[in-house]
């Protein structure tokens, strides 16, 4: 967690509107490049919500959850355990509940056993399994001064439906929650995720669109550039002072991008603090700090993009739209000016495919490509520029 959290008070009253709702219209879906703070910003809506009396479950997804209904469903009796395994039934209401029969399997306590054995006895599909679930732990719940439940799923994007294997984990997600807010349970579901997030949503139920808000969030500005980086060292108490050409420096070479904004500052903390020990002047090392940042966060990435996908980058890169939004045609057109054998539409298509499998680009609702890491093009440019390699 950064000391400080700037730049998302528009998030967070938005967040605070969506779990004031006396019925469940909307969920949350939060998007964003990697680096623009979404998992940060998910952990400070959890103290939040539980604030506003609200009980709060939930991890990261992992693609195992995808592999099949069965796994989903697994996930969810198990987040959803954490919370209830310390809620003791009364057994005078368990015939009331309609499964008696599992008196002497199960304990008094709403443990992960209590719910997998309401799940397995329940009747019908997996969908339904879990409604009873869900509906049975609220018919509990509902009984305490709760306000309601919310599921925060972070890494979302890796949910996806099978259909290969006629496994839809993601639908019936979206199904479940979608019947259960209809019957009036306040149960919220936030989705965190990268921006093939939400698409993924739309293509399994198109009723997505109408489900979920949208959060985008987006690199911040250079005011609140400046307070993530100046406020956590006001404190009187702190042996660093930064000048303000140290400042504009970290913001221009971070982006604006949170993650960016902690790992230089961290960096130059340690390095100011070992110079001042020393009786020297200190000053924001960019260059050193730059190939750092290269090696931990780019390298892994860049590590997964064949030559021929490097070539496509680096085209990319040069693109004045290129940490944006391009088009197919914008990458063969520019091409065509920098290479002897310029990419064809048809390889073009086929590429960005790949790279969007690893994580490099994203297409967008609107049929066009974006880079899916932040400042990619910046380092792809210095990679370019270190190798000397032309086309």
């Amino acid at each position: 967690m950064p000391p400080y959290l700037a730049g998302r008070e528009i998030e967070k009253k938005e967040f605070l509107r969506l779990i004031s709702q006396s019925t469940i219209f909307e969920n949350m879906v939060l998007t964003g490049l990697r680096g623009v703070g979404k998992t940060v910003l998910l952990d400070t809506f959890k103290p939040m919500a539980i604030n506003q009396g609200w009980l709060w479950v939930g991890t990261d997804l992992s693609e195992s959850a995808s592999v099949s209904e069965s796994n989903l469903a697994t996930r969810i009796l198990t987040d959803l355990s954490v919370l209830t395994s310390n809620i003791i039934i009364d057994r005078r209401q368990i015939p009331q509940m309609g499964f008696s029969n599992l008196l002497k399997e199960v304990d008094a306590k709403m443990g992960f056993d209590f719910l997998f054995h309401l799940f397995t006895n329940t009747p019908g599909l997996i969908s339904d399994k879990l409604k009873n679930v869900l509906e049975t732990v609220w018919s509990i719940l509902k009984q305490t001064n709760t306000k309601g439940l919310i599921f925060a799923y972070d890494e979302a994007q890796n949910l996806s439906d099978q259909h290969a294997k006629d496994q839809y984990p993601l639908g019936i997600l979206l199904d479940v929650f979608q019947s259960i807010q209809k019957k009036d349970i306040p149960f919220l579901l936030v989705l965190t995720g990268l921006p093939t997030l939400f698409p993924k949503l739309v293509e399994s139920r198109t009723f997505a669109e109408r489900m979920f808000r949208v959060v985008v969030l987006r690199r911040l500005n250079e005011k609140d550039s400046r307070d993530a980086i100046l406020k956590p060292i006001r404190n009187t108490q702190c042996p660093i002072k930064l000048g303000d050409e140290s400042v504009n420096l970290i913001v221009s070479h971070s982006g604006g991008y949170p993650y960016f904004i902690q790992f230089i500052c961290r960096e130059t903390y340690d390095i100011f603090l070992s110079k001042i020990t020393l009786g020297e002047t200190p000053a924001v090392p960019v260059r050193e700090i730059t190939r750092k940042l290269d090696t931990d966060f780019f390298a892994g990435r860049w590590a997964r993009a064949t030559d021929r996908q490097r070539e496509l980058l680096f085209i990319v890169a040069g693109l004045p739209n290129g940490e944006e939004e391009f088009s197919v045609q914008d990458v063969v057109e520019k091409s065509k000016e920098m290479m002897d054998q310029p990419f064809s539409p048809s390889h073009v298509n086929q590429m960005l495919s790949s790279l969007s499998d690893n994580g490099l680009v994203y297409k967008n609702r609107h049929g066009k490509y974006s880079l899916a890491v932040p400042l990619l093009s910046q380092f792809i440019l210095r990679q370019h520029e270190e190798s000397g390699s032309s086309f």
